[in-house]
């Protein structure tokens, strides 16, 4: 069967880990919430690394432990690959020889990536020759990836492994993480406490907090969830996956195409077709009972309001359907009184501004 089903109990002194979950067999899940929540304590708990009893994994089929039943495998058993916050490379081997530690244990039936493979999904086809102490922080994050990629895992874990990069480098790795997710088949399971991270690597979501998961789901929908702190707060907002459908250049636009309508940006150096992610952020989005021909807003979505939740005293927040794509939209409370604002009511949803996520 495919997918991943975790349960796991474990007391650590104050700390208690009650955790479960079911994700997707292949896809990137990420584990999010605050630090203290307890998701690098259930990464080591699903490669083994904590023993906690009574407890079950099944991963795309494969029971790794069900203690009802006495099955328990060690974390030299479990077929998966480990990225941690700092690469903990070989000091004394080159990265060609880190890299061929753990493949060429991996009889070459079994073997799922090739060592060609991984070394040009991450780009270090430059660095083989290199020592670890040469590498910049990123270009080790890069060789650590390959290498746990080289054990051919049925499983990928990785614990905020771009926490301890400055900001260029995580804007250099994060592209290659991308690949790995459009390319491989192998599920991975993303530690991170950064909304942005999450925004644009994952496809499913597991929300943590104080030791519990509190709620799962595909992002897009986990995102938008008024019962949920991640609708809430200035960086609320919503991932919509389009694909680019013209150029302008005339006016050196591209036309992002989704389910339910289209969003114009600055023209992308993207053939047509091309996917792209996109972020939009609830404070960015205005509403209108009418469109309006004569306002510098480009961006405007036929929508219909599915559920108004309050913010604060001043302002409320509001899901929006826009052709089946969630929104969210935070307005003060005055102006959702003067308009009237109601579930099921038709409007329209004027996107001042988007990010594009890759």
């Amino acid at each position: 069967m495919s997918g991943i089903s975790a349960r796991f109990s474990l007391a650590l002194g104050e700390f208690r880990l009650d955790a479960g979950f079911e994700a997707p067999g292949r896809g990137v899940t990420a584990l999010f919430g605050p630090s203290g929540s307890g998701k690098t304590t259930l990464l080591r708990c699903l490669a083994g690394l904590e023993r906690a009893p009574d407890s079950y994994l099944e991963v795309n089929g494969e029971i790794w432990q069900d203690d009802s039943k006495g099955i328990y495998l060690p974390t030299h058993r479990r077929p998966l690959g480990y990225v941690f916050q700092e690469a903990s490379l070989f000091p004394h081997l080159d990265v060609r020889r880190n890299l061929e530690y753990g493949w060429k244990r991996i009889p070459a039936t079994q073997r799922r990536v090739g060592f060609d493979q991984a070394v040009e999904l991450v780009g270090i086809g430059q660095l083989l020759d290199r020592d670890p102490a040469r590498l910049s922080g990123g270009e080790r994050q890069r060789v650590a990836i390959a290498r746990a990629l080289l054990v051919s895992p049925d499983l990928l874990l990785m614990d905020e492994p771009l926490a301890a990069l400055d900001l260029a480098s995580k804007r250099d790795i994060l592209p290659y993480l991308e690949r790995l997710h459009d390319e491989l088949s192998i599920p991975v399971l993303y530690v991170s406490h950064s909304p942005d991270e999450v925004a644009r690597l994952a496809d499913y979501m597991v929300l943590m907090e104080k030791g519990k998961t509190i709620a799962s789901g595909p992002i897009h929908e986990m995102l938008t969830r008024l019962d949920l702190p991640l609708a809430h707060g200035d960086e609320a907002g919503v991932v919509v996956d389009t694909v680019i459908g013209e150029h302008d250049q005339a006016f050196h636009l591209s036309r992002l195409d989704f389910s339910g309508g289209s969003i114009s940006v600055a023209q992308q150096p993207y053939a047509l077709g091309h996917a792209m992610r996109l972020r939009i952020h609830a404070r960015d989005v205005s509403l209108a009972l009418e469109r309006h021909g004569d306002s510098s807003i480009l961006n405007i979505l036929p929508a219909r309001v599915v559920e108004i939740a309050e913010e604060n005293p001043a302002q409320v927040m509001l899901k929006l359907d826009a052709g089946g794509i969630p929104l969210l939209a935070r307005i003060t409370r005055k102006s959702c009184a003067l308009l009237e604002l109601r579930p099921g009511m038709a409007v329209f949803a004027q996107v001042k501004s988007v990010a594009l996520l890759g």
